[in-house]
């Protein structure tokens, strides 16, 4: 009997190291695969950042160089918008948004916009969305080249009453049988140049935050 009890009490000491080692394991590849998924999703950020700011215009980490601006009043949306910061030898050179369009057909579109110093779009490109395929989605580059149009304006090319949809009187195609998807990015991009216009020193100028 007290030789079945000692095997026991083995055998639970046994499944306990196991378990205890099997924690310990998980727990390692937990870390590690988190730490890679980060590295991931910045190499991700840093590619769509670098499709809209040549590598060549800037010398400083964008992805270190950045801040966060909320204002739902006028972004339209509760979520805070990432500011990247591009500079060359400090001097200022474009700034990269990471906005929200909250009216799109299907929900939030997720935007990245592209300034530089004087005011004009560098670029945009659409992040994340929940439109309507076939209808919606040719505000994806790989869809089509509609999203170029955004390219070289600014708030004086056009004229603000242009910051719309032809159907609404602007200067920006509309897609056949949708309408509320390209109005949501013409009007997130305008936001984003208002915003940019008003608040062009403190953009610069703000501390970057701590990174992770």
């Amino acid at each position: 009997m007290m030789k079945k009890g000692l095997s026991v009490i083995r055998s639970s000491l046994l499944l306990g190291i196991i378990a205890l080692m099997g924690t310990a394991l998980l727990a390692g590849v937990n870390a590690l695969t988190h730490e890679r998924i980060i590295e991931q999703e910045k190499m991700r950020v840093l590619q769509q950042l670098n499709e809209i700011v040549p590598v060549d215009s800037f010398n400083n980490d964008l992805l270190a160089d950045r801040i966060e601006i909320q204002d739902e009043a006028f972004f339209r949306h509760p979520a805070p918008v990432t500011v990247y910061r591009a500079r060359m030898d400090g001097k200022a050179v474009a700034i990269m948004m990471m906005l929200t369009a909250a009216d799109g057909y299907n929900g939030d579109i997720r935007l990245l916009a592209g300034i530089d110093v004087h005011g004009t779009v560098l670029g945009v490109r659409v992040i994340a969305h929940k439109e309507t395929p076939g209808l919606g989605d040719p505000i994806e580059l790989e869809r089509s080249d509609w999203i170029l149009s955004f390219t070289e304006k600014s708030l004086n090319n056009p004229q603000l009453d242009g910051w719309n949809v032809k159907r609404d009187g602007g200067q920006f195609d509309q897609f056949t049988g949708a309408t509320i998807t390209p109005r949501a990015v013409v009007r997130a991009t305008r936001r984003a140049l208002q915003y940019f216009d008003a608040n062009t020193q403190a953009l610069f100028d703000t501390a970057s935050i701590k990174a992770e």
